[in-house]
């Protein structure tokens, strides 16, 4: 779905601006898409940290953790890849279980910060997002020299957090603490940018339904992971 800046739909003469009430449209269909499943996820994770039953099938047992995980990771893939071949009921299904599933293991946060801490955290990232996305929707600069560059510190960032777990170099958990606050808070106003020109005038409701739903995820992405980074800094540990 790019934006082909076509001059006519359907033998109609499109201006600029039935283009930005289209993108505003949408975007308010991606915020709206996110804003649920980040919903769910809190609900999830509150609901899971309150039941001393789920806390422990899912952290005292290293295969239904681990196993909720790499669901996590196959929906994500699953999602992106699969979003043109799949209907908009089954994209939006799988979206809100994603949502879900990532609520079962968020629930982890509360067993080691407080929740006050985790509320005002939570609040940060939010101004933080906002103001990213923000500038990524109303800016004229072309945002996607970026891409390689983010692309690229996301698997450093990977790669540094692996190495750790055998190091468990406070150094080297500050710096990637640093750094993942710093990309994702650059993929916000990035992916912003992408989302936005997603949009082609004439979609089905359908189609433009699951450009929302992949759009969603993205910025759902690149919120609850500033959000987990912030957290290393803004978090009071029990």
């Amino acid at each position: 779905m790019e934006n082909k800046n076509q001059s006519f739909v359907q033998n109609r003469y499109i201006t600029p601006e039935d283009v930005q009430r289209e993108q505003a449209a949408f975007m308010t269909q991606v915020y709206g898409w996110m804003s649920i499943a980040l919903l769910i996820t809190a609900v999830v994770s509150i609901y899971t940290a309150s039941s001393e039953a789920l806390l422990t099938m899912i952290f005292s047992n290293r295969l239904v953790f681990y196993g909720l995980l790499i669901s996590e990771v196959l929906m994500v893939i699953g999602l992106s890849a699969a979003i043109n071949r799949l209907s908009s009921s089954a994209a939006t299904a799988l979206f809100i279980t994603y949502a879900a599933v990532n609520g079962l293991t968020m629930a982890v946060i509360f067993l080691i910060y407080t929740g006050s801490s985790i509320a005002s955290t939570f609040f940060i990232t939010a101004g933080t997002f906002g103001a990213m996305s923000a500038y990524g929707y109303m800016t004229k600069t072309d945002l996607s020299s970026w891409g390689n560059l983010l692309f690229m510190g996301i698997i450093g960032l990977i790669i540094a957090s692996v190495v750790n777990i055998f190091l468990h170099s406070e150094t080297i958990y500050w710096i990637t603490s640093f750094v993942g606050v710093l990309i994702f808070t650059a993929l916000t106003a990035y992916d912003t940018q992408r989302i936005k020109a997603m949009i082609t005038l004439g979609l089905t409701p359908h189609e433009e339904r699951k450009g929302a739903i992949i759009g969603a995820l993205r910025l759902y992405l690149d919120f609850v992971n500033m959000f987990l980074y912030l957290l290393r800094f803004f978090g009071g540990r029990k």
